[in-house]
């Protein structure tokens, strides 16, 4: 624990005492949680009893896997259990029976149900689809138990897309996140609050704000909110004007090359929030909400970085074919000497809707990129929020388009500076980057050394029968390869990366994680495949227990190591 003010932090040995648990009713009578119930026989062992050992899954609809994770039948639900001498007790299912997930999968957790101020209802987010109709839709909802009757109303029955993150005010103020297009999972997240069963919605005037995270003032009066902006993520306020129906005011606290990647309270004037950039790894801040002035809080990494020379981020604005700005991050190696000349990676963001700004990774950290001695491209390609509703919407249906373009603009830009050495370029890149790298390999024309694509989309009538969450697939492709007549659905597929082969003639590293259901193994097999049997330098880097990232320590060392010493082998 440490102070607001600053000062050495002091060891908490239970978190109870300093933090209240959210789960506990505001009367102490009740606590939340969730586990998983068994309601339907999906194994073999389940379906007959004199089979024990089998391990068979027998399925009648979609929605079969999900993220890294095969359907057993179970369900998890939220479950109200009564306090007796500090103790819990006789559990109540509030979702008997219910064939519905809350927590949401796969990254859902306690945040999906919430008590009322008065503690006599109890808020939670589900998608109440199951099977196949749970695959193509996104349109979850907010759901109201009522203690006292024990019934169930949904609250969002008219929006078709995403209601998430429910929180009231202090003052009993229901606030949450609102997606308004079902299947369309990178759609404009707004803020939305509700006054006496009138919503308003508090962002979705600022075309260019897509919210991440929330929280009400302490007064009721206000909601701090994060969102990508040109390339970084930044704290922004809104003041709720209520029953006025006045335009939301809408002002940005912070500035600058960093990201706030989550606000953790209040304390007066001040804000606690979590920031990172990319030299640093996240670190607790305190944000003046008037002046927007951010001290550093906690120096948990320390140790770690003190001896880790920084480097230069630069943002430049790149033209694009289509006579557009684009801002694109220029990473430099430590002490770098415009008099040299370096080698140089493109680097392609996953999502495809996802932001990229001044984050700190783990894996795809630019720090440690760049302090091997190469400079990183990363454009804010087509794609990407931050930038407004429309450029972040024109890569749906078009994967292999202006995007493409919009890569190649980036490298070819920085490529004119003399410190670029044009016979050392490099591509990489992870998920929708992964399928960046697989089609430019086709077009590049001869501009890069070598390819790195990690669970990447090879071949889109593959993916479309095998990944997880068709909603994605529908939106992004615009529908079913078989359907002839959908001339958006057939351009969709005619740019997979897989009937491009033919053009592959440079070295290409591919990583596929065992687990990975959204973009599963065939992809980065049949990509391995066809750059052995077109006899082109090629190696696999298969992780049969990860999923779509790299999670465990020794695998994420040796995803580094073979990384690294491709790059050395076929770049520098």
């Amino acid at each position: 624990m440490i102070a607001v003010g600053g000062g050495q932090p002091v060891e908490v040995t239970d978190p109870a005492t300093v933090v209240p648990d959210e789960k506990i009713s505001p009367d102490g009578r009740f606590k939340l949680h969730h586990k998983a119930v068994k309601l339907s026989k999906i194994t073999g062992k389940d379906r007959y009893a004199d089979l024990p050992k089998s391990d068979g899954y027998v399925y009648t609809s979609l929605d079969y896997r999900h993220w890294d994770t095969w359907r057993d039948g179970s369900y998890d639900h939220v479950f109200l259990s009564k306090i007796v001498d500090g103790k819990t007790a006789e559990d109540l299912d509030l979702m008997a029976g219910e064939q519905f997930d809350c927590p949401q999968k796969p990254f859902g957790g306690g945040e999906d149900y919430i008590w009322s101020p008065d503690g006599k209802k109890v808020l939670y987010v589900s998608k109440k689809k199951t099977g196949t109709d749970y695959t193509v839709s996104t349109n979850t909802d907010l759901y109201e138990y009522d203690l006292e009757s024990g019934t169930t109303r949904n609250l969002t029955p008219d929006n078709a897309g995403y209601d998430v993150a429910p929180a009231y005010s202090k003052q009993g103020t229901l606030a949450w996140l609102q997606m308004k297009r079902d299947g369309y999972e990178a759609d404009k997240q707004d803020l939305v609050v509700l006054h006496n069963g009138a919503r308003l919605n508090l962002t979705g005037h600022r075309d260019e704000l897509h919210v991440e995270s929330f929280v009400w003032a302490d007064n009721g009066q206000f909601l701090y909110f994060t969102a990508p902006i040109d390339g970084t993520l930044q704290l922004f306020e809104v003041k709720d004007p209520g029953r006025t129906r006045m335009m939301p005011v809408i002002r940005q606290i912070t500035r600058g090359d960093f990201d706030v990647n989550g606000i953790v309270g209040q304390s007066g004037n001040l804000l606690v929030v979590s920031r990172a950039d990319m030299n640093h790894a996240p670190e607790l801040f305190t944000a003046d909400i008037a002046s927007g002035k951010m001290t550093q809080l906690t120096h948990a990494n320390q140790s770690a970085v003190a001896n880790l020379r920084p480097v230069k981020t630069e943002r430049i604005w790149v033209p694009t074919t289509d006579q557009k700005k684009m801002l694109t991050w220029v990473i430099y190696p430590p002490d770098f000497d415009p008099a040299k000349k370096y080698p140089t990676l493109l680097y392609c963001q996953g999502g495809p809707q996802s932001a990229l700004t001044q984050f700190y990774s783990f894996r795809w950290n630019f720090q440690l990129m760049a302090s091997q001695g190469y400079i990183i491209v990363a454009p804010n390609r087509r794609g990407m929020p931050g930038h407004g509703t429309e450029w972040n919407e024109q890569v749906s249906k078009d994967w292999g388009g202006q995007v493409i373009k919009d890569y190649l603009s980036a490298i070819d830009h920085v490529s004119a500076q003399p410190y670029v050495d044009k016979n050392r370029l490099g591509c990489v890149g992870a998920s929708f980057g992964g399928f960046s790298v697989f089609a430019l390999a086709a077009v590049h024309e001869k501009r890069f050394k070598s390819f790195i694509s990690h669970d990447g989309v090879f071949d889109f009538r593959s993916m479309y029968g095998t990944t997880d969450e068709m909603f994605f697939e529908n939106w992004e492709k615009g529908g079913p390869y078989w359907d002839k007549q959908n001339a958006v659905a057939q351009r969709s597929f005619s740019q997979s990366p897989s009937n491009f082969v033919d053009k592959w003639d440079t070295p290409i590293y591919i990583i596929q994680g065992g687990k990975d259901y959204r973009v599963p193994i065939e992809q980065g097999l049949q990509a391995f495949q066809a750059a052995q049997l077109r006899g082109i330098k090629s190696k696999l880097l298969y992780l049969p227990d990860e999923n779509h990232w790299v999670l465990t320590g020794q695998n994420a060392l040796l995803w580094h190591r073979e990384f690294f010493g491709w790059l050395e082998e076929t770049v520098k």
